[in-house]
């Protein structure tokens, strides 16, 4: 079937990274709720459901079946990571604690749980990672 090939594909891209920094922060972003009725299909093109998870440090989340969050709630995502990267607090943007904050996608259909857990690693830029 198709959803094999895409996660073979997957799955062998990930065998050429050089990761060679260990993140600061993972993160988890689950789907918590629909904005508007109990399903997502004719609004949500990558078919959401409550319950569905996806965790990355650095990268693009990607679910248990090596398939990538929706690009477009990445773009609202990607800012709220980099605050969390940067120090900052959830809670000072809207966030239920410093490391968790509740967001809508920008179809406004699916809300989502972004929360960071610290892995006690040197941040990248104070962390002298540069030649």
């Amino acid at each position: 079937p198709k959803g094999d090939k895409i996660k073979h594909a997957v799955f062998i891209r990930r065998g050429f990274m050089k990761k060679w920094y260990n993140e600061e922060y993972e993160f988890q972003i689950e789907v918590v709720d629909f904005l508007r009725g109990d399903h997502t299909e004719r609004y949500c093109r990558n078919g959401e459901e409550v319950g569905d998870r996806y965790t990355c440090t650095y990268g693009c989340p990607v679910n248990e079946e090596g398939c990538g969050i929706c690009s477009k709630t990445m773009l609202t995502l990607f800012p709220l990571m980099e605050v969390v990267r940067s120090g900052g607090d959830l809670e000072k943007v809207g966030g239920d604690s410093k490391y968790s904050k509740v967001v809508v996608c920008p179809d406004g259909c699916v809300m989502f749980r972004l929360t960071a857990k610290p892995l006690g690693n040197e941040n990248f830029f104070t962390g002298k990672f540069f030649d």
